[in-house]
């Protein structure tokens, strides 16, 4: 039996999955925890791949990583960071993104130029704040690369020339999906026309090389991407994944190009195209409520069953953390219908829910307006688990659900990747994606009307 490894290094940890290159069957893992915070060692990422892989990947005949979208790891003409990290969800080059839109000439030059526009997640928008506010590490950066390039890199013993992948690379801001080339004028325009030098771009099979101890290293990918191959994403589907933060994406065989920012033109890992609309609050925003009403998840659900739907008219905008879908990286949260008869824990709780889903609910309707077929959602995701979640999606995002088998898909497509790679095929080995739930919507649904009122708060709030 030939094993491979897929690896996942999220915002919060790093994981370790080990399958039959054949059957996809999951046969070891691991993981690590990462550090908090929204700017990282680089170097913790590397000892946490390595203590989550520690004993899984002397066998492996393969292995690929896929890493946490955007970011930027600066490093020196030795290879060394010149700083920590930047990760995806550090809002600081907010206004460096609007500034950036301003001077390529507004919104649709950016959609035109690279399928998307700039905000504070993407590397373009990192490196024009660095380039600002720290001009002597500016200066030093002699490679700039993402958290998987970095660690691709490592994995292939630090030396040689850095790579990256379709996927990756379309979350910087300065490489087209459509033409497949970097725009090294938008590189230079972001850093005060400095040109650091770029990882290559592999394509979707191609290898990046292989460890000192001979492993083939796949290309990775972004974490996205990876969830996608991960769960053999097909035309039609959309993927509705809630973690911490949330993300919905779907695949199709042509770029887009949002000028609302709204939808990100991202690559896939296939060699077609991923648009995606990613939220900063999902599973955080009942973690959140949790904590508030001093109770566990599992308590949540129940006081959140309890109330009827539309919570009795408490309504939840859950901007939690700011946003970037919509584009309020300063926002915050807010309650809205607060009334002696409303404020009850049951409510709360019930509007903690409601008001994740209609926000997701909202990043939906932004791929259906970019022309995303929805004929089946693929719910995804830590809060995936939670029935009520299961059923309120169907109700509010008002498509039947479907509910993969709980797995790590993005270590999983990664390791789908590395067969692939191993293989030299024309197409990823076929992994089956076992479903383990189906949610019609209802006849009687209440989702129209609870989004409605979630409407109507978002503009009172946000107008």
């Amino acid at each position: 039996m030939t094993l491979v490894a897929g690896v996942d290094s999220s915002t919060q940890s790093c994981k370790v999955v080990v399958c039959d290159a054949d059957s996809g069957a999951i046969r070891a893992q691991g993981s690590a925890p990462h550090p908090d915070g929204t700017e990282v060692d680089p170097e913790a990422w590397w000892q946490a791949l390595t203590t989550a892989g520690e004993g899984l990947l002397g066998d492996v005949a393969a292995l690929a990583i896929a890493g946490q979208q955007h970011g930027l790891v600066a490093l020196d003409a030795h290879g060394r960071p010149v700083r920590d990290a930047l990760l995806w969800n550090d809002t600081r080059s907010a206004d460096a993104a609007t500034a950036l839109i301003a001077e390529l000439g507004g919104p649709q030059a950016w959609a035109e130029a690279m399928g998307s526009r700039p905000v504070a997640a993407f590397t373009v928008a990192k490196l024009r704040w660095l380039a600002d506010h720290e001009p002597e590490l500016a200066d030093r950066t002699h490679t700039v690369l993402l958290p998987h390039d970095y660690l691709t890199w490592r994995m292939r013993g630090a030396g040689g020339e850095p790579t990256t992948d379709r996927g990756e690379a379309s979350g910087t801001g300065y490489w087209s999906p459509a033409s497949g080339e970097y725009r090294e004028d938008l590189l230079a325009l972001a850093f005060r026309d400095r040109r650091p030098r770029l990882p290559r771009v592999l394509g979707p099979a191609e290898p990046a090389g292989r460890t000192p101890r001979g492993v083939l290293v796949a290309a990775g990918t972004g974490d996205n991407a990876a969830a996608a191959l991960g769960l053999g994403l097909e035309p039609g589907e959309v993927v509705v994944s809630l973690g911490t933060s949330g993300t919905v994406f779907a695949r199709t065989g042509r770029p887009s190009a949002d000028s609302s920012g709204a939808i990100a033109g991202f690559a896939s890992a296939t060699g077609d195209f991923l648009p995606l609309v990613c939220t900063l609050n999902a599973a955080r925003v009942l973690t959140s409520a949790a904590d508030l009403l001093g109770v566990g998840l599992d308590r949540l659900e129940q006081l959140a069953a309890r109330a009827e739907p539309g919570a009795g008219g408490l309504v939840l905008i859950p901007y939690l953390t700011g946003e970037r879908t919509p584009d309020l990286p300063h926002a915050t949260g807010s309650l809205h219908g607060l009334r002696p008869g409303t404020m009850r824990p049951a409510n709360l709780a019930r509007a903690a829910y409601e008001g994740m889903l209609c926000h997701m609910a909202d990043a939906l309707d932004h791929l259906r307006a970019g022309g995303v077929a929805a004929e089946r959602v693929l719910l995804i995701g830590g809060a995936a688990r939670s029935p009520l979640v299961r059923t309120l999606a169907a109700q509010i995002f008002d498509i039947p659900i479907s509910v993969p088998e709980p797995a790590e898909y993005v270590a999983l497509g990664a390791a789908r990747q590395a067969a692939w790679a191993l293989a030299g095929t024309a197409e990823p080995p076929p992994w089956p994606t076992p479903v383990v739930a189906e949610i019609p919507v209802p006849q009687r649904n209440p989702g129209p009307e609870i989004r409605a009122r979630f409407r109507a708060a978002h503009e009172s709030a946000h107008s």
